[in-house]
């Protein structure tokens, strides 16, 4: 590992917070069982509004708005709240497998560093695009042996998901929220009137209604533990720790641990849900992780470091901000 000078500012992404990316694709694995136990009783639309609802009204009365540009707490609101769960949980109404849904939507990788480069103008390294490649070939191997598994509705579905998503990274990386997990809750007031009017236009009053009312059937249990999941683990302390890193690292490098969500994801639903898992797709996941790896390697040598980084003077402020302890 290299150092610039000042031993508590490392170039790359130091180790434990590489552990925190693992540790958000941990939750955002199981997080594809827990959605998919509350699609079991709920309405996809008016889910993803009730997902958001529970953590906009407390936010709006109890948390002050986070310090940073409007439009991007919009951006991020609309690109990871609302088009990224919009997508995911019809395209798993529609009869996405829960395993599957998780790889197809970590599409929003590559779609990140895309927009990254094209968009935010980022730069990105050859062992990093090396990296994304060898990624994308194990989602490709994984998804072509999933393909007989789900129509092609579902599949597209889940993956306009993801460029939502990618969105939401784009527009988290440039907010650099001095608190993420207050930006996170903000985020989250954006998504519920977009999907509460589009959960009433296509779903019905009278469904969500239905939706609502039983809920001491025991049949709803696992909904609401589902939803409690998603709202608690999944949003809060998942969507707090993945912004934390993108403030703190630019977003193709965070965006590439998203490939390790799969692995859970199709992990957790052959234990929880008995969907079956060929040679191919676990060959497939070998790439992923391989890939992620590879892309999110340090750089070990003086060559390899951008010479910005290691000639540009920071100041005891800025070095403080660049690698804090998380609070």
């Amino acid at each position: 590992m290299f150092f610039t000078g000042d031993p508590g500012t490392m170039v790359g992404v130091p180790v434990n917070h590489r552990l925190l990316a693992c540790s958000v694709a941990v939750m955002w694995g199981l997080n594809f069982i827990a959605i998919h136990a509350s699609l079991e009783h709920f309405p996809p639309l008016f889910l993803a509004a009730l997902r958001f609802a529970l953590i906009a009204v407390p936010t709006v009365l109890l948390v002050p708005r986070p310090a940073v540009e409007l439009r991007w707490l919009i951006g991020y609101g609309l690109g990871f709240g609302t088009l990224q769960f919009l997508f995911l949980y019809w395209g798993m109404a529609a009869g996405m497998p829960a395993g599957l849904a998780s790889l197809v939507l970590q599409a929003s990788a590559p779609f990140t560093v895309l927009l990254g480069a094209t968009v935010a103008r980022d730069r990105v390294s050859g062992s990093r695009v090396l990296g994304i490649l060898v990624a994308v070939a194990g989602l490709a191997v994984v998804g072509w042996q999933r393909t007989e598994a789900a129509s092609v509705l579902p599949f597209l579905l889940v993956l306009a998901g993801a460029f939502g998503w990618a969105i939401g990274n784009i527009c988290n990386a440039r907010a650099k929220a001095p608190d993420p997990l207050v930006f996170t809750l903000w985020m989250s007031v954006v998504p519920v009137a977009p999907m509460l009017v589009l959960a009433l236009v296509f779903e019905g009053p009278g469904r969500i209604t239905e939706s609502m009312t039983t809920l001491d059937q025991p049949g709803a249990t696992p909904a609401l533990l589902g939803l409690a999941y998603t709202v608690l683990i999944g949003t809060i302390a998942g969507s707090g720790v993945w912004s934390w890193l993108m403030s703190r690292h630019p977003a193709g490098v965070v965006a590439p641990f998203s490939m390790l969500v799969p692995v859970v994801g199709m992990s957790a639903a052959w234990l929880m849900l008995g969907e079956t898992t060929s040679p191919g797709e676990l060959a497939g996941a070998v790439l992923v992780v391989s890939g992620v790896l590879l892309g999110s390697r340090l750089p070990t040598t003086r060559a390899e470091t951008p010479p910005a980084e290691v000639s540009e003077p920071r100041s005891p402020r800025s070095r403080d901000r660049r690698v804090p302890g998380l609070r």
